[in-house]
């Protein structure tokens, strides 16, 4: 039988590295915990290390105060009472590696990945040993999601929609009505729908009136809470999941009009906003189908491009999409040339988000998301359809 280690073995071995070290300080690693199959219960406090190589044997290195913080991975291991301990048994474990794979990334390019203090990377350099990102590996091992995973995302995707379309009629209600309406009361009513749809999520969505929706994680709170009134243009960004741990998150952002008209800046705005989501969307479901690799990087300059052309570079001021997991925001490759460089390729079994957006201080911000998986060589957008047109709510002003 194959063990989460000999998986991590194979995958070094096809990534021509010496191996794989894991490292931990106060669970300053938590992908480390997921990636092994460790528990994050019990004390915490000593450094621990583990050292998974393409060939021969696994090895941990723990502290004496706490001696079995590893046993469950059954492998053989030193412990170590002071820190020079702790450096000899380090050295012996590291004997022979070369090129080996750490939890970090050069110049912190990938900030999900980035877990090993600066210093822990270089008391292994000072070994001799060339460390490398394990920004490929992890988002293998880590944000692959299985069949039953991918299930619980399109699930969640099903559910959000169905949320979307009911939010929007509801304002519209209560608008038409003259009943009050505000950025929070939607937000404590799409949190309703979560609970009744047995959904989670790790914070409230976003619900941006008018000017707010410029603002790209802009939160409504009771202090600074804004009514929804006829004419008003309204951004619902909202994300949730199933309840079980393993589940998946799913992300949308729609964006409507309390009237029966948009008018004519904000369809211009959306316009270009959904032909740059679009043509993210074509590039990864073109590369895929053809059995060609496509970057994240790539994706995002597909949808920037379009942005770019259109004179609102600037206005587009984050990334295209995120990997999305068992966190909204996943350690996966992200769609991104411009907060990160990820260069990292989109590969089966994987999720993430497509939302570029234009945002206009003072004025309103248009951002349009949907979610995307790969699954068995064909990329697909979860929760079809996707938005076409800004949503005019009310049959008349």
């Amino acid at each position: 039988m194959t063990t989460r280690l000999d998986e991590i073995s194979i995958a070094l071995g096809d990534a021509q590295l010496d191996g794989w070290l894991f490292y931990d300080f106060r669970l300053s690693d938590p992908l480390a915990y997921r990636i092994l199959g460790l528990s994050e219960d019990g004390i915490a406090t000593r450094r621990w290390f583990c050292f998974v190589p393409a060939h021969g044997t696994p090895h941990a290195i723990v502290s004496a105060v706490e001696a079995h913080r590893l046993d469950a991975l059954g492998v053989e291991k030193t412990v170590y009472r002071s820190h020079s301990e702790m450096l000899a048994a380090l050295r012996t474990v590291l004997g022979g590696a070369r090129r080996i794979a750490m939890d970090y990334s050069p110049g912190c390019a990938i900030p999900y990945v980035s877990r090993v203090d600066a210093g822990t990377v270089e008391i292994v350099r000072a070994m001799g040993v060339e460390v490398v990102t394990a920004a490929d590996l992890i988002q293998r091992f880590e944000a692959t999601l299985t069949r039953e995973q991918l299930g619980s995302h399109q699930r969640a995707a099903l559910a959000l929609r169905s949320i979307v379309d009911e939010t929007f009629g509801e304002i519209a209600q209560m608008i038409s009505a003259d009943r009050a309406v505000s950025e929070v009361s939607v937000q404590e009513s799409v949190m309703s729908r979560f609970a009744a749809r047995g959904l989670v999520t790790h914070s409230p969505p976003i619900v941006a009136v008018n000017e707010h929706s410029a603002d790209p994680h802009y939160g409504p709170t009771r202090k600074h809470d804004r009514a929804v009134q006829r004419g008003d243009f309204i951004l619902l960004d909202l994300w949730a999941k199933e309840a079980s741990p393993d589940s998946i998150y799913a992300d949308f952002t729609w964006v409507a009009f309390a009237s029966d008209k948009v008018p004519i800046d904000h369809a211009r705005i959306f316009k270009i906003v959904a032909e740059a989501r679009d043509a993210a969307v074509d590039l990864v479901e073109h590369r895929v189908a053809a059995g060609e690799p496509v970057s994240g990087r790539e994706a995002d300059r597909a949808a920037r491009s379009v942005i770019e052309a259109n004179g609102f570079g600037d206005a587009f001021v984050h990334r295209t999409g995120h990997s999305i997991g068992r966190e909204v925001h996943g350690t996966g490759a992200n769609l991104d040339s411009l907060e990160t460089l990820d260069d990292r390729t989109l590969i089966d079994n994987t999720c993430f988000s497509v939302e570029p957006g234009i945002y206009l201080p003072n004025k309103f911000g248009v951002r349009s998301e949907l979610d995307m998986t790969i699954e068995n060589g064909e990329a697909k957008v979860s929760g079809e359809p996707r938005q076409r047109e800004i949503a005019a709510l009310l049959g008349g002003t």
